[in-house]
């Protein structure tokens, strides 16, 4: 009883396409897919611009490590 069966998804699928048509709903996948694809892209081309920026730093130069120092108090 707790679970949809095959049936309850058809029907579902069924009022889906009544209510927004095939036109839409196919316009939908293919924004849905330029979307998913720009965001690989996206990702892709930052990974690269990682690698690029680790290779120009040359390897006996120093790296700096930005922080900030507090002092300690004394627990009572």
């Amino acid at each position: 009883m707790g679970s949809l069966s095959i049936w309850h998804w058809l029907i579902v699928l069924l009022v889906v396409v009544l209510i927004f048509g095939t036109k839409k709903l196919r316009n939908l996948g293919a924004d849905l897919g330029s979307a998913v694809k720009g965001f690989k892209e996206g990702m892709k081309s930052e990974g690269e611009k990682a690698a690029q920026s680790k290779a120009e730093i040359p390897p006996t130069t120093g790296q700096t490590i930005e922080g900030e120092a507090k002092k300690e108090t004394p627990k009572a």
